[in-house]
């Protein structure tokens, strides 16, 4: 193997983060140093159509993530299609989610905008799953007159560990939960002359969980599906994104044997970037999610629960700032804010923890130092 058939990068990051009035960070509220990030990946280039790629991450988040180590990706790349008109890539094996605006590149610290991503789209809870999946994907991009085509294709499944499923279903689980696929398509155009880009993608999975003896649940089946459009303008020196979706969550028993429950939920985000200096970077956020579109106020959860889930589990608003600034060559410091109004981006996402998270308004800062090589 010669030496540049292979490369080799890494970065590292740390930080601290407070969460007072929700348990995103922690339970008690306390300034955390759980904001660690090392990954190492590497490309090892076969042959001109082939190559292998990988990541492996560690992850202290929190109650964002679950600690240690995985792996974010590991798949064959195979370059069926390089013309000047068109480049078709198929993958197998773990493969990287290219569906969403920064799906792609959430996973690492120093190529995601901010810290913490509006979480009506990019829910940390649901982050290991919407990495990667163990599957195929296809991807394609067309150039014409006209423009740029892109169009992806992908079919998998995640592994969903315990720890996992508790941040995302209930902290009172004991049984086991599985992805049992996850199917999307999406298409990307970037029109000739035009400093904007314009998407869809699509989102079909299914889940099923499996109690114990001693659960308090039933076994469940689950079913997601999104349709979601998104944006992007780039200038020179400033950016706006912007991704909108509508999600179908149907629940098969679970919460008890015989119970069918199907909820539309919506959510859409705004993000914008802006280049101080060619070292400082200005971000500014604003993030909307309604769990139920027909209750946007959460009025019905009283109602269902007797009382036990607040209104504000059914929303959650986000207005954000982030400053970056880059020094040294290789490192990275961010400070950000934020505002939130609501708890309906909280995990766990299918019963609640109305325990700690008590308070309609919550803020967040953190600070974060990165280093990459």
């Amino acid at each position: 193997m010669a030496a540049d058939d292979w490369h080799w990068h890494g970065f590292v990051a740390q930080g601290l983060m407070q969460a007072k009035d929700s348990n995103f960070v922690n339970n008690d509220g306390d300034v955390s140093a759980k904001l660690t990030e090392f990954g190492l990946n590497s490309v090892w280039q076969l042959d001109p159509s082939f190559r292998l790629a990988g990541q492996l991450m560690y992850l202290d988040g929190g109650n964002r993530f679950q600690q240690g180590l995985r792996i974010d990706y590991l798949f064959l790349n195979w370059t069926a299609i390089n013309t000047l008109d068109w480049q078709v890539d198929l993958y197998a094996g773990r493969y990287k989610n290219s569906h969403w605006l920064f799906s792609s590149t959430r996973d690492v610290a120093i190529t995601r905008p901010m810290i913490v991503l509006p979480q009506s789209v990019y829910f940390d809870s649901f982050r290991d799953i919407a990495v990667g999946s163990d599957g195929i994907a296809l991807q394609s991009t067309y150039s014409s007159s006209l423009g740029e085509l892109d169009l992806n294709w992908s079919l998998g499944a995640t592994p969903t560990p315990k720890e996992q499923s508790q941040r995302i279903i209930s902290n009172f689980i004991t049984g086991a939960t599985k992805q049992d696929f996850v199917h999307q398509i999406s298409s990307f155009f970037r029109p000739t002359g035009s400093k904007s880009q314009w998407g869809v993608s699509l989102l079909d999975s299914d889940f099923n969980y499996r109690r114990t003896m001693t659960d308090i649940f039933a076994d469940g089946d689950f079913t997601v599906q999104r349709v979601m459009l998104n944006w992007r303008y780039s200038e020179e020196n400033w950016e706006l994104s912007s991704e909108l979706f509508q999600e179908r969550v149907s629940v098969y028993g679970f919460y008890a044997p015989g119970v069918q429950r199907t909820q539309f939920a919506q959510g859409a985000y705004v993000l914008a970037r802006y280049n101080l200096t060619p070292q400082t970077t200005l971000y500014a956020s604003y993030d909307h999610f309604y769990g139920n579109k027909d209750d946007k106020g959460g009025s019905l959860l009283p109602l269902q629960t007797g009382g036990q889930v607040a209104d504000y589990f059914g929303y959650q608003r986000d207005t954000a700032l982030s400053l970056s600034h880059d020094f040294g060559g290789n490192w990275r410091i961010t400070a950000e804010y934020h505002w939130t109004i609501g708890t309906g981006r909280l995990g766990p996402n299918v019963v609640p923890d109305t325990i700690v998270n008590r308070s309609k308004n919550h803020q967040l800062w953190a600070v974060q130092l990165m280093y990459w090589f």
